[in-house]
């Protein structure tokens, strides 16, 4: 895997992520790694104790992690939240959206691309998990 991208002041946390079903039967570790088909909402009464939830795409067309993401965002979860694996340069905006602050994508990202993506749109229409507010609402309060 390539070195992350992440979108965070704090510190990077370096404790391998754990498995779901590992977590769960131990619940000591601070970092767990969430499959494409495991259930977010299982984290849910840990939250307050991980540090990192790194979330599996193994393909770009799958789109679960995104929902798994703004379960555990909406959730009040603030730690890092890390989107892994097949991860390309035109899923990024959407995945910030959702809530994702780092990045391991398992192919190199040209930075000058990432940085395109990323400020591509000025505006949004929906209020989302990275708190940018809605067009209308800049205009219409």
């Amino acid at each position: 895997m390539v070195e992350s991208l992440r979108y965070r002041d704090d510190a990077a946390h370096e404790e391998p992520a754990v498995t779901l079903d590992a977590f769960l039967d131990q619940s000591n570790a601070t970092a767990v790694r969430l499959e494409s088909d495991e259930d977010a909402r299982k984290l849910l009464p840990f939250l307050d104790r991980l540090a990192l939830i790194e979330v599996a795409f193994p393909a770009f067309r799958d789109g679960r992690g995104y929902s798994a993401a703004r379960i555990l965002r909406e959730a009040g979860y603030a730690g890092e939240l890390r989107a892994a694996g097949d991860v390309l340069v035109d899923q990024l905006p959407h995945m910030r959206r959702c809530g994702f602050d780092a990045f391991a994508p398992d192919k190199p990202l040209d930075p000058a691309a990432v940085e395109r993506a990323l400020n591509r749109y000025s505006s949004v229409y929906q209020k989302a998990a990275d708190g940018r507010a809605p067009a209308w609402k800049l205009r219409h309060g």
